[in-house]
């Protein structure tokens, strides 16, 4: 399922979550440059390695400088492709814009940084041995996505699914939306740590952050319902699905 947009505009300029994607577009660029060595090198030193937080790594094994906590908050702003960078970052406007609107931009930025390193620790507790390092947004984003479930469950998230070669559009309530998001990342991160299983998804890191946006909107005094959604298309795009 892929969000194309919501029908809640956003009264204020986004202007952190702008920061937040500028500067994570300008790390990826830097990478883009890099020999696959130092990429790889890059992400060893800045991306999040459970098993050197832990010390359950010798650390002979990772012969890169760089603090062993660095990588909680610089991973966030790491991606290891342009289908990684551009889908995370994709997720941050849809989503984004409407939370940041609700907490201010200030507050946006710290809920967004706490939301990513809860992310990584959680990945850390149901992994803590893995010598692979986690890179990527999607931890504090999916801190975003649990804060827009409390905040707007009734929102419409016009969504692009793809059938086969055929790609239909669905008017999807917020809370339906992102409650089948939230069940794929708790399964399949099930799955994965009952079949013992090292994957390229850290999908608790995903489950972690969704419920930790839940939880850190209260702390930073967000609980507080926003203003009823305007619908502006939902007359236009309700009725189902349509072909493209």
């Amino acid at each position: 399922m892929i969000p194309l947009r919501d029908n809640i505009p956003s009264r204020t300029r986004p202007g952190a979550g702008i920061v937040l994607i500028a500067v994570t577009m300008m790390v990826f660029l830097y990478e883009l440059n890099l020999s696959p060595r130092d990429l790889e090198s890059f992400f060893m030193t800045y991306g999040l390695v459970p098993g050197r937080l832990t010390g359950l790594l010798h650390p002979s094994y990772y012969p890169f400088e760089g603090s062993r906590y660095l990588g909680l908050f610089s991973s966030m702003f790491l991606h290891a492709g342009w289908f990684h960078f551009l889908g995370n970052m994709w997720f941050l406007w849809i989503f984004g814009d409407n939370v940041e609107d609700h907490l201010g931009h200030r507050r946006f930025v710290i809920f967004y940084l706490i939301c990513g390193v809860a992310a990584g620790l959680a990945q850390i507790i149901a992994d803590p041995g893995s010598h692979l390092p986690m890179v990527g947004a999607s931890g504090a984003i999916a801190g975003v996505m649990g804060a827009y479930f409390v905040l707007f469950p009734r929102a419409k998230i016009l969504t692009l699914i793809p059938i086969f070669i055929i790609f239909t559009w669905l008017e999807i309530p917020a809370v339906i939306f992102l409650g089948i998001w939230f069940l794929m990342q708790f399964v399949n991160g099930a799955v994965m740590s009952a079949a013992n299983v090292q994957g390229g998804v850290a999908f608790w890191a995903h489950a972690g952050g969704f419920i930790a946006g839940m939880l850190f909107l209260g702390l930073l005094g967000g609980w507080r319902k926003p203003d009823p959604p305007v619908a502006k298309w939902s007359r236009q795009f309700s009725g189902g699905m349509r072909g493209l």
